[in-house]
C-alpha cells in the first residue's frame, strides 16, 4: 500500500477543494482508516475500490462530501458497508452519534475492528436488517450511499426516523426526480463535487411531508 506520505496530499487537496477544515489528528485517523480497508479488503472483499489512491478519492471525499448537510447529532447510516459514509463522517465530526447498520456479517466485523482501532467512541456497529432495527425516538439523519433506490430507502427506514428529521440519499446521475412514497418530500437536490472524480454524484434531502 501506498504510504501516507502519498495519501496525505490528496486528502488535503481535496479536503481544501471541499471547504473542510480538519486538523492533522483527523486527517491522521482518516489515513488509518484507508489504511485498515485496504488491509482487510482482500479477505472480505468489502469494497471493488482496490487502489488506496481511488479510496481517498471514492471513499473518504466522496463521503465529506456531505459535511455541510450533516447536522446530527443522532446519524443512522443504512446499509453502511465497510463505514461508509458513516464512518469518515464520525472521524470529522466527533460530536455527532454515529450508528451504521447491515446485514453482511463480513462487513459488520470490519466495522466493529476499525472502531476499535480507531478509537471511535462516536460509533456504534448494528450487525441487522433495517426491518427489525428499533430505534426508541428516532435518529436525527438517517444517510445511504447507494444503498437502494431512493423510494425503497425511504420506505424501509421510514419508522426509523425522529419526528423532526430528514434522510440524506446519497446517488449518482439523477435523470430525473425521484419517485418519493406519499407523505414525504424532496427538500433539496444538490451537486456533489467531490475532488477527483468524475462521476456525478448527487445529495437528496428528504423530509416527512409537513402536516
Amino acid at each position: 500500500m501506498s504510504g501516507d506520505k502519498t495519501l496525505q496530499p490528496i486528502l488535503e487537496q481535496g479536503l481544501a477543494e471541499l471547504g473542510i477544515e480538519l486538523d492533522q489528528q483527523r486527517i491522521a485517523t482518516l489515513l488509518r482508516y484507508v489504511a485498515l480497508l485496504h488491509k482487510w479488503n482482500g479477505a472480505y472483499n468489502l469494497t471493488a475500490v482496490r487502489d488506496p489512491r481511488d479510496m481517498v478519492v471514492r471513499h473518504l471525499l466522496d463521503s465529506l462530501s456531505i459535511l455541510p448537510w450533516v447536522k446530527g447529532p443522532a446519524l443512522l447510516d443504512v446499509g453502511a458497508g465497510a463505514g461508509l459514509p458513516g464512518i469518515v463522517l464520525a472521524i470529522a465530526r466527533p460530536e455527532l452519534a454515529v450508528s451504521l447498520l447491515d446485514s453482511n456479517g463480513k462487513k459488520v466485523r470490519f466495522q466493529r475492528q476499525a472502531v476499535l482501532e480507531l478509537g471511535l467512541d462516536n460509533v456504534t456497529p448494528l450487525h441487522q436488517r433495517v426491518e427489525s432495527l428499533e430505534s426508541g425516538e428516532g435518529f436525527d439523519q438517517i444517510v445511504s450511499r447507494a444503498f437502494a433506490a431512493v423510494e425503497q430507502f425511504v420506505g424501509i427506514s421510514r419508522s426509523l426516523l425522529a419526528r423532526d428529521g430528514e434522510w440524506l440519499a446519497m446517488v449518482g446521475q439523477l435523470n430525473e426526480a425521484p419517485s418519493l412514497p406519499e407523505g414525504v418530500t424532496l427538500i433539496e437536490q444538490a451537486v456533489l463535487n467531490v475532488p477527483g472524480e468524475p462521476a456525478s454524484r448527487h445529495l437528496l434531502r428528504i423530509a416527512p411531508t409537513a402536516p
